[in-house]
């Protein structure tokens, strides 16, 4: 079974996906006689024979799931010959191509395949992908991989230069992809293979001033390109929190008792009552009787109870204060103290993983004046 199949129960030489953890799996090719250690403990391959796929399987420490291979599993756990493309740049490269089954896409820069897989499985099962790697080793290995993985009739990889020797096609890609450390050299290359119908362009890279040289080379009169546009993906994940938010008690549990706290600026009046239309500037704006003006309480102000209240007033005018953390703000006698517990999404103060800068452009070969206008 490979990528372009399905079937419910394993067999020899199937390509599956050992499942031990969101942060651990495995590649298996199923083969007679032999075993794969996994941290669960052995895993006899004769015994994988016949199993369902999506159900656990045990082993002698515990057990694991045995999945059908995906692009995107593949893209968590093929060999790295290369720096790779994730899903979230992935999806946003297949979208953005507008790939769909039927396509022809060149791709300059095969890698590890990540994305090639997953342009495949877009454009199957008619459509094809031309791929091109500069380096020997990795060349002979994703060609491997492509045959093994039953993909082979929808992609043909060439060993080549592509900014010097081109693409193999001219005037037949709907899309071309391009992973190479100087893009802005290979843009001539990219616009001969794409159809004479127009079609659309992306380039992959980590560094912004290859971003800008290639962007300022499309925007140039008379290339042909239109519509430039450069997105950065930045994957961010919020942790999840329980929070605890006291209700803030803005009117008094009594109405028959009032608030009269002095302070040494003059009287501040609080005669908020439970069932009051308050507006929403009378209770967080409090008056200064003296100056007339709309002042902030001070920080850390306790009512106690009416008569302590008054007591102290009177006796030396100070307002009482109270220490302490758990001090929320002004609280009435008769309040009850309660709040609201719930989840929520914290996000991380500093965002990692860039991977690079997608930059993505039309081909509009009806301005094209000249395909040698950036020599």
């Amino acid at each position: 079974m490979g990528f372009d199949t399905s079937r419910s129960n394993v067999a020899y030489n199937d390509l599956v996906i050992v499942f031990m953890g969101h942060d651990s799996m495995l590649p298996v090719t199923v083969k007679q006689g032999e075993i794969t250690q996994t941290k669960f403990g052995a895993l006899k391959h004769n015994e994988l024979v016949g199993h369902e796929f999506g159900a656990k399987f045990n082993c002698t420490k515990g057990w694991v799931y045995i999945l059908q291979p995906t692009p995107e599993l593949w893209t968590t756990t093929l060999p790295h010959r290369t720096q790779i493309l994730y899903a979230p740049d992935i999806a946003m490269i297949t979208f953005q191509l507008e790939l769909k089954p039927g396509s022809v896409v060149c791709e300059s820069g095969t890698g590890s395949g990540s994305l090639s897989h997953a342009i495949i499985r877009t454009v199957a099962p008619t459509g094809h992908l031309h791929t091109v790697e500069f380096n020997q080793d990795r060349y002979e290995k994703a060609g491997v991989e492509f045959e093994n993985h039953g993909l082979s009739k929808n992609v043909t990889i060439y060993h080549r230069d592509v900014i010097n020797d081109g693409f193999p096609v001219e005037n037949a890609a709907d899309a071309v992809f391009l992973d190479i450390p100087r893009p802005d050299e290979a843009l001539p290359q990219a616009a001969k293979a794409l159809k004479s119908s127009g079609g659309r362009i992306c380039s992959f890279s980590p560094c912004i001033e290859q971003t800008q040289r290639f962007c300022a080379l499309l925007r140039r009169p008379g290339s042909g390109f239109r519509d430039v546009e450069t997105i950065e993906i930045v994957r961010k994940s919020h942790n999840v929190k329980r929070v605890n938010i006291p209700v803030a008690d803005i009117g008094l549990g009594n109405p028959e008792v009032k608030q009269h706290v002095l302070s040494d600026k003059g009287p501040l009046n609080y005669a908020y009552e439970t069932g009051d239309d308050l507006a929403i500037g009378h209770v967080i704006v409090r008056t200064n009787q003296e100056a007339g003006k709309p002042c902030k309480p001070p920080k850390r102000q306790k009512v106690e109870n009416v008569d302590s209240q008054e007591s102290n007033s009177e006796a030396s005018g100070n307002v009482q204060q109270k220490k302490g953390p758990e001090d929320k703000g002004y609280t009435a006698p008769s309040a009850t103290k309660f709040g609201y517990s719930f989840r929520t999404c914290i996000a991380p103060k500093e965002i990692y993983g860039h991977t690079g800068y997608l930059t993505f452009a039309s081909y509009c070969p009806e301005v094209c004046l000249d395909l040698d206008w950036c020599q």
